[in-house]
């Protein structure tokens, strides 16, 4: 019994959360409905084809971001391979059809249900505590949740007290198929439609997941290697200087013992130091501590060749994403100081939408090549795992250009 209400409460609270993500793409969803129909409407007198381009663009960010959310509580649900705006391709465009039906559907259904999701336990929680804080009321300031009756003597309280219990109840049994009903248009509106080739699509996500497990299995080595290598020779040389203290004071020998633990410590705080490399290149915590901008300051003011640095990344992105942009700038930066013979180079981050974009440019000699063992591939490996892209224009003569972009939506 105990585990069964266990598991309806895990499932329910589960729930709650999908119907306030839900909440938030519906709100995203009824805003842009808004635009379509006033957008629609002036298309009529001639006067919003102009605005078409970018409401379109609008419709295909909030269905990119609502099936983001349901792949990320189901089965994953696969976009198009591109977006339309041109207004007389999109109404050609079965799924930008589709995709508007989901919003049709989507904004007050899913702006409905996500409202009593949230209101739920809010109400469950109230009423249900209601008998604790009742006492410290004034008089006749009492009420249920849904207020229809002001609540002045015991028995009353009992009765809030009952709706509590009651809309626990109703939390624990309703909330997992209003999640599925509230998932329902995306993944009926939003996945391609019958008879879709998504054969590259496939490809493209098996490549990626490729990459993802070579990233993983890299940086594994990589760190293998550094506390092998590293701190486990340091930690060796601890432990035999030590050995060798013991046998000393055993000897009555203080002044060799005093030398070789003072030994003993430098290679213990080398050990240290070391070790907190390795913690470091995992995720760096100069990222946490001064977010992605101050972070990629540090490395252009470590860089041996002058560099600029402008972002403009409005909030944060995820923390796999910001670490994946650092790294690809160190390793850029470090390729531009050791290889590119320039003389000043710049990185600029923008994010656009759900695509946080990286461009580092220097104005040396050019000719960079993934094949020459410049860390090119290991970098394209890292953003690839995160379905990234790379491009880089490096004519012999210069300037090179590494372009890349990221996934950042929520």
């Amino acid at each position: 019994m105990a585990t069964a209400f266990r598991q309806a409460s895990r499932q329910s609270l589960e729930a709650v959360e999908q119907l306030a993500s839900g909440l938030s793409t519906a709100v995203v969803a009824s805003s842009v409905l808004f635009l379509v129909v006033v957008t629609a409407a002036l298309c009529l007198v001639g006067v919003g084809l102009p605005l078409a381009p970018a409401v379109l663009y609008l419709v295909h960010a909030a269905a990119s971001r609502e099936r983001d959310r349901l792949s990320r509580w189901g089965e994953p649900v696969l976009g198009p391979p591109r977006r339309i705006t041109n207004l007389r391709a999109a109404l050609a465009d079965s799924t930008t059809r589709r995709e508007l039906g989901w919003l049709l559907v989507h904004a007050p259904a899913g702006s409905l249900l996500g409202l009593i999701g949230v209101l739920l336990p809010l109400m469950a929680l109230r009423d249900a505590s209601f008998p604790l804080w009742y006492p410290f009321l004034p008089p006749r300031t009492g009420s249920a949740s849904i207020g229809l009756w002001t609540v002045d003597t015991w028995p009353g309280v009992l009765v809030v007290f009952l709706m509590g219990v009651g809309w626990t109840a109703i939390l624990l049994g309703l909330t997992p198929g209003m999640a599925r009903l509230q998932a329902r248009p995306g993944r009926r509106w939003l996945a391609p439609p019958p008879g879709t080739d998504l054969t590259g699509r496939i490809a493209e996500l098996t490549s990626s997941r490729a990459n993802a497990l070579d990233a993983h299995a890299t940086e594994l080595r990589r760190i293998e290697r550094s506390l092998h290598d590293g701190t486990q020779n340091r930690m060796v040389a601890v432990t035999m200087l030590l050995g060798t203290a013991r046998r000393a004071l055993a000897r009555q020998d203080r002044e060799l013992a005093d030398r070789v633990i003072a030994q003993a410590q430098d290679a213990a705080e080398d050990a240290l130091k070391e070790l907190r490399g390795v913690v470091r290149s995992i995720l760096p915590p100069v990222i946490e501590d001064r977010g992605l901008a101050g972070a990629l300051s540090g490395l252009a003011a470590n860089c041996g060749v002058p560099t600029a640095v402008d972002v403009e990344v409005p909030g944060r992105c995820a923390a796999s994403v910001e670490a994946t942009a650092y790294f690809v700038v160190a390793e850029a930066l470090t390729n531009v100081a050791r290889h590119s013979g320039a003389g000043a180079a710049a990185v600029r981050l923008r994010r656009r939408d759900e695509r946080l974009l990286v461009e580092i440019e220097d104005d040396g000699h050019g000719g960079a090549d993934e094949a020459g063992g410049s860390g090119l591939v290991g970098m394209r490996r890292r953003v690839e795992a995160h379905d990234g892209s790379v491009t880089i224009d490096s004519p012999v003569g210069g300037p090179t250009v590494l372009k890349v972009e990221l996934p950042c939506g929520s």
